[in-house]
């Protein structure tokens, strides 16, 4: 798939491995360059796994529209479908046909 980023200092922190590591830690860091990889090497959306240690799951509520990957819990990495309207109230996401994502951010949302 295509990977977008929503801000350029997020381009730039995930483009290099050195600013990743100081952004997020060592091990952090890894498991981000992991579930990128996998990302990147589906073609659709559909076949980013759904079980561990990935763990695709869509969002819901203020965050209707946006994935979640699992990273080291309590983490997760968050985006959206980059080639589709993600937000349509009622509408569903055919993953099928989602062939890019904007990465939005690395963030741990049960607080």
């Amino acid at each position: 798939m295509g990977i977008t980023f929503r801000t350029k200092k997020l381009a730039q922190t995930f483009n290099s491995a050195s600013a990743l590591r100081k952004a997020y830690g060592d091990r952090m860091a890894r498991t981000i360059m992991t579930r990128l990889a996998v990302l990147r090497g589906a073609l659709t959306l559909s076949m980013v796994p759904t079980h561990p240690p990935n763990r695709r799951h869509q969002l819901h509520g203020n965050r209707a529209g946006q994935y979640a990957v699992d990273l080291i819990h309590p983490h997760r990495l968050i985006f959206e479908p980059g080639d589709m309207p993600a937000r349509k109230a009622g509408v569903e996401i055919n993953t099928d046909e989602v062939t890019a994502i904007t990465i939005i951010e690395v963030i741990d949302y049960h607080r």
